[in-house]
């Protein structure tokens, strides 16, 4: 049976795709009690990294905006993983970071992390409300142009 959250994502022509393995020596979620942290996800669609470059050179404002949101769909699929596949048991979205590789004088690093913060409102409504962090770094893993990571509560199962 598929939840309410899956099923609004799906209404939203999201499908979260099965969970990749990281690209280095960490694991992808941890689970502390009902708190779950997700580690750092790029903008990966169908195994390939789909939005690089740098903001502010060869990446417009309306692109970061969309590589952050999927970023955090790719979030979504490891916090799924998480909740045993029930992202109904996610009570509250905690806190969004997100770095945005970026040349030294762009200032609308907030403006592309909304990409995923609306997303997460759009999905979880007031539950989606969170704290946030948001820097610009000079570059990412494998030239992408977002990571988006996050902080999650889950009710018990």
């Amino acid at each position: 049976m598929v939840g309410r959250v899956e099923a609004k994502l799906a209404n939203m022509g999201i499908a979260l795709p099965s969970p990749t393995a990281p690209i280095a020596n960490y694991v992808p979620f941890v689970r502390a009690g009902d708190l779950v942290v997700v580690s750092g996800q790029v903008p990966v669609v169908d195994g390939r990294i789909a939005f690089t470059g740098k903001l502010g050179a060869d990446v417009t404002v309306e692109r970061g905006q969309a590589a952050a949101r999927q970023c955090l769909v790719n979030v979504l699929v490891h916090l799924r993983a998480a909740c045993g596949g029930d992202l109904d048991r996610v009570s509250q979205v905690v806190r969004l970071g997100g770095f945005i590789a970026c040349t030294p004088d762009f200032a609308d690093h907030a403006v592309v992390m909304n990409g995923a913060s609306d997303l997460a409102v759009e999905v979880f409504g007031d539950a989606g409300r969170h704290a946030r962090s948001t820097i610009g770094v000079p570059s990412l893993p494998r030239d992408a142009a977002v990571e988006v990571e996050g902080m999650f509560l889950i009710a018990a199962s």
